[in-house]
C-alpha cells in the first residue's frame, strides 16, 4: 500500500509505517496541481493544515482508501467529498491539546503584558517602562469558549493565575466543567461577563465568525480576545474595528481567515500579538500526533478498525474492544441475508439487547449495511453504506432494549423486500455466533465457505447432499440442520461448512436432488 506524506510528520511515525510494510513517499512542499497529478497513484494521505485536499483532489484519487490529519481541525479536508467516495478520514484529537493550550497561555500573557513590544523595544537600544503597563490576571473572569480537549487544559492551568473562569459550551456536562474550576454560562454571558475570551471551537457552519460586531458590542471595554482555534471563527474586519475603536484592549492571534494572511490590517496594530499557526507545533506534540496517524493507517491496512474517524461514529476506548466483534458478527449476518434476499431488499431492522444497547452502536449498524451492499455494489465500505442505502431508498430502522434473557447482548436483524429473513447473534469473547434464522434455531461461527439451504425432512435428503459433494471432491467440514419445533416433517434448514467454495453447477445440481428447496452459497 502507497502513502503519500503532503507535509511534515515526525521521523519515528514515517518509520512506523515503513516498519509495518507500507511503501512511504515524502512530498513534503508538493502543490496543489501536483497534488491532483499523483493522488491517483496512493492508497493513503497524510496532511498536517498546509495541504488542502479538495473536491478536485479526491475526484483524482482513484485508489485513496484513508486520509490521515495529523492535527485535530479538518476544515482543510472536504471531507463530504470523502464520505461520498467511501475514503475514511482521521485526525489525532488530543495529540496536541497541551501544546494548544500552553500557546494559548502564551499568547494570554503576551498580550496583556505587552511582552513582545517590550522585547522589541529593548533590542531597539530604547527603556519605556512606562508604555509597557500591563494587567494582572489574578481575579479577572477568563471566557473559554469551547470546553473541549484545549479549552478544558486551558482552564486547568488558569486556575493557578487566580481566574475566575467562565465557558461556554452545549456539549459539556455541568459536571465535566467544575472538576476544572469552570462554569457553564451561555454565550451572551461570557460576552459580557469576561476581561479576556479564549476560541477552542472547530470552524463549522455554525462558528464561521461566531464573532463578529454584535459580539463585540457585548462585550467589556477593554476586552482581550485570543484566537488559536481557526481562522474566520472571528470576523477579522470586525475585531479590527473593536481594537481601533478601544473596545478590545489587545488581540493574541495564531490562526488567520488566510494562511499566511495577506493585506491584513491587523497585522498593523501595536497592540495585536501574532504567530503563523504555531499552537500544536511542539516536538512532544509533532511525534503524538504523527504516531497516532501511523498507528491508524497500519491499522486500517490491516483489516482493523480506526478509532479516530471524523466520518465515523467515534467510539470511546473502554466500548472499542467489546465492540469490535458484534462489528464482525454484523457484517456476516448482512452477507447471509443479501445471499438469502438474492439481493432484492429495501427495508433493515436492527435490535440491539441487552449490555449492547447500552453503547454506541451505529458502527455495528455501519457494519451490518456494508455486509448487505458489498455483495452487489463495488467499493462499499462503512463510511460510504449508510449514504448508499439512502441513494437506494432502503430504510434503515434501529432499536434499543436494554433487557435479554439468555445472553448477556444479543443482536436481532430483519431484512425485507420480495421476501424476508430474521437472523439472531451474539459474541461470546471475540468470538461471534449466529444462533436463529429466521424460525430455526442454529449455533455456528459464520467463518468460510457455506451453503445453506431448506429441505424437507425426510430420510435420505442428507445422504444425497453428501454424495453431490463428494463425486466433486468438496469436502464438508461441519454441517448443522435446524428443525422447527420437536415433530419430524416439515421444512428443515441445512448449513454446510465446505473447505472449498461451491461452483454454480455444484448449486445447481444440489437444488434438483430431492427434497431440496434451495441452496444458497455465502463466503463468510
Amino acid at each position: 500500500m502507497k502513502v503519500l506524506i503532503a507535509d511534515p510528520i515526525a521521523e519515528e511515525s514515517v518509520e512506523f509505517m515503513r516498519k509495518n510494510g507500507l511503501d512511504v513517499d515524502l512530498k513534503t512542499e508538493i502543490d496543489h496541481e501536483e497534488l491532483i497529478n499523483v493522488i491517483k497513484d496512493y492508497d493513503a494521505l497524510v496532511v498536517r493544515s498546509r495541504t488542502k485536499v479538495t473536491k478536485e483532489v479526491i475526484e483524482r484519487a482513484e485508489n485513496l482508501k484513508i486520509i490521515g490529519r495529523a492535527g485535530v481541525g479538518v476544515d482543510n479536508i472536504d471531507v463530504d467529498s470523502a464520505t461520498e467516495r467511501g475514503i475514511v478520514v482521521v485526525n489525532a484529537p488530543g495529540g496536541n491539546s497541551v501544546s494548544a493550550a500552553e500557546h494559548t497561555i502564551g499568547l494570554i500573557l503576551s498580550v496583556v503584558r505587552k511582552i513582545p513590544q517590550a522585547d522589541r523595544s529593548v533590542k531597539e537600544g530604547k527603556w519605556e517602562r512606562k508604555r509597557f503597563v500591563g494587567v494582572e490576571l489574578r481575579g479577572k473572569t477568563l471566557g473559554i469558549i469551547g470546553l473541549g480537549r484545549v479549552g478544558y487544559e486551558v482552564a486547568k492551568r488558569m486556575r493557578s493565575f487566580d481566574m475566575k473562569i467562565l465557558a461556554y459550551d452545549p456539549y459539556v456536562s455541568e459536571e465535566r466543567a467544575k472538576s476544572v474550576g469552570a462554569k457553564l454560562v451561555s454565550l451572551e454571558e461570557l460576552l459580557r461577563s469576561s476581561d479576556i475570551i479564549t476560541i477552542h471551537v472547530p470552524k463549522t457552519k455554525e462558528t464561521e465568525k461566531m464573532i463578529s460586531r454584535r459580539e463585540f458590542e457585548m462585550m467589556k471595554d477593554g476586552v482581550y480576545i485570543v484566537n488559536t482555534a481557526r481562522g474566520g471563527i472571528v470576523d477579522e474586519e470586525a475585531l479590527y474595528d473593536a481594537i481601533v475603536s478601544g473596545k478590545v484592549a489587545g488581540a493574541g492571534l495564531d490562526v488567520y481567515e488566510t494562511e499566511p494572511p495577506k493585506n491584513c490590517p491587523l497585522l498593523n496594530l501595536e497592540n495585536v500579538v501574532t504567530t503563523p499557526h504555531i499552537g500544536a507545533s511542539t516536538k512532544e506534540a509533532q511525534t503524538i500526533v504523527g504516531m497516532i496517524i501511523a498507528e491508524e493507517i497500519v491499522n486500517f491496512f490491516r483489516g482493523l478498525p480506526v478509532k479516530n474517524a471524523v466520518n465515523l461514529p467515534s467510539i470511546a476506548p473502554e466500548d472499542f474492544s467489546y465492540l469490535m466483534p458484534y462489528v464482525e458478527l454484523a457484517e456476516k449476518i448482512g452477507k447471509i441475508a443479501c445471499a438469502r434476499l438474492n439481493g432484492i431488499f429495501n427495508k433493515v431492522k436492527i435490535t440491539f439487547r441487552g449490555e449492547i444497547a447500552k453503547r454506541n452502536t451505529e458502527i455495528v449498524a455501519r457494519s451490518l449495511l456494508r455486509g448487505l451492499l458489498v455483495q452487489i455494489l463495488d467499493g462499499i465500505n462503512i463510511v460510504s453504506a449508510p449514504i448508499v442505502a439512502k441513494e437506494r431508498g432502503i430504510v434503515v430502522e434501529q432499536s434499543k432494549i436494554e433487557k435479554t434473557n439468555l445472553y448477556p447482548s444479543l443482536i436481532e436483524v430483519t431484512v425485507s423486500g420480495d421476501k424476508e429473513i430474521y437472523m439472531a447473534g451474539t459474541c461470546f469473547g471475540d468470538e461471534c455466533r449466529i444462533i436463529k434464522i429466521d424460525k430455526y434455531k442454529v449455533d455456528f461461527v459464520p467463518k468460510g465457505h457455506y451453503i445453506i439451504s431448506l429441505h424437507e425432512d425426510k430420510p435420505g435428503v442428507i445422504g444425497r447432499v453428501g454424495t453431490l459433494m463428494g463425486s466433486y471432491n468438496i469436502n464438508i467440514a461441519g454441517m448443522i440442520v435446524g428443525r422447527y419445533g420437536d415433530k419430524p416433517g416439515g421444512i428443515q434448514l441445512m448449513l454446510l461448512l465446505l473447505d472449498d467454495p461451491p461452483s454454480e453447477e455444484v448449486l445447481k445440481k444440489m437444488v434438483e436432488l430431492d427434497g431440496i428447496i434451495d441452496a444458497t452459497y455465502v463466503h463468510l
